[in-house]
């Protein structure tokens, strides 16, 4: 199945993520398991010709991946996807005219399954969701940013069984189904009351602005690109980044403790 992976208002976190992919790698799966035919970032062709590229996919069946939010004041014209026989097209137009073609649509991290960082305050270009911009939902996979191994199963499922399970905001249910706490290696020492007092100390993080009880993704389980980092394993608190609301609903991220036994964000 054709892919179009198309960039819009957002720091392409998710895909230099999804180029340090592992087993399979990004190549395998973008070459091997669908047919890339566009991308901002690695397609080779640039200009009309790209844009002529993106275009000829409608008539046919694919895949759309939105990674980034919408802006959507004045038209969109804050971010420019490219242009195409002697105009200029926008995020905004340029998704509603895929989004109304597309076999399946993935909403990539979480920005464009909430708009996330793009619409933090003030949001000066009114930054929306993917859903919010088409009218309809979209397959879910919040993240800052996303594990490759979600997007590589899910695009799995899509081609071979089609949509996988959901919840009720539409995020597969294999990763988003229970939460970060449910699964921390760190969960005994909350069941057991015992609380990290300062950043880097090995007990529970969780009065320390720790967003795993109320996160839900399996960031305890499935790690990035073969290694075993992960936030709590660096001894971070998670900051609820798979979360509606993030940042500005998550913060503050840390909360540090002081010397007069008080507590300072």
């Amino acid at each position: 199945m054709k892919l179009i992976w198309l960039e819009t208002d957002g720091c392409s976190g998710n895909i230099i993520s999804y180029l340090d992919a592992h087993e399979p790698n990004a190549g395998q799966v973008l070459f091997d398991m669908v047919d890339l035919v566009y991308s901002n970032s690695l397609m080779a062709s640039c200009g009309e010709y790209a844009m002529e590229k993106l275009f000829d996919t409608l008539d046919k069946e694919f895949i759309l991946i939105v990674e980034g939010a919408i802006p959507v004041r004045d038209g969109g014209i804050y971010t420019i996807i490219g242009r195409y026989r002697g105009r200029p097209y926008t995020a905004l137009e340029t998704v509603k005219l895929l989004g109304g073609f597309a076999k399946y649509i993935i909403s990539l991290g979480t920005c464009a399954s909430y708009a996330g960082i793009s619409a933090a305050a003030p949001n000066p270009t009114d930054c929306k969701s993917v859903k919010d911009v088409i009218g309809h939902e979209t397959v879910k996979l919040p993240l800052c940013p996303i594990n490759p191994g979600i997007l590589s199963g899910v695009l799995y499922s899509l081609i071979k069984f089609g949509v996988p399970p959901l919840d009720n905001e539409n995020r597969p249910l294999e990763t988003y189904g229970i939460t970060i706490h449910d699964r921390c290696p760190r969960r005994s020492y909350f069941d057991k009351g015992i609380f990290a007092k300062k950043p880097g100390e090995i007990t529970c993080m969780f009065k320390l602005g720790c967003s795993g009880p109320k996160t839900r993704t399996d960031c305890p389980i499935r790690r990035w690109n073969s290694t075993e980092m992960w936030p709590i394993g660096a001894s971070t608190p998670c900051i609820g980044c798979a979360n509606r609301g993030f940042p500005d609903g998550t913060e503050p991220f840390i909360k540090c403790s002081i010397e007069d036994g008080g507590a300072k964000e």
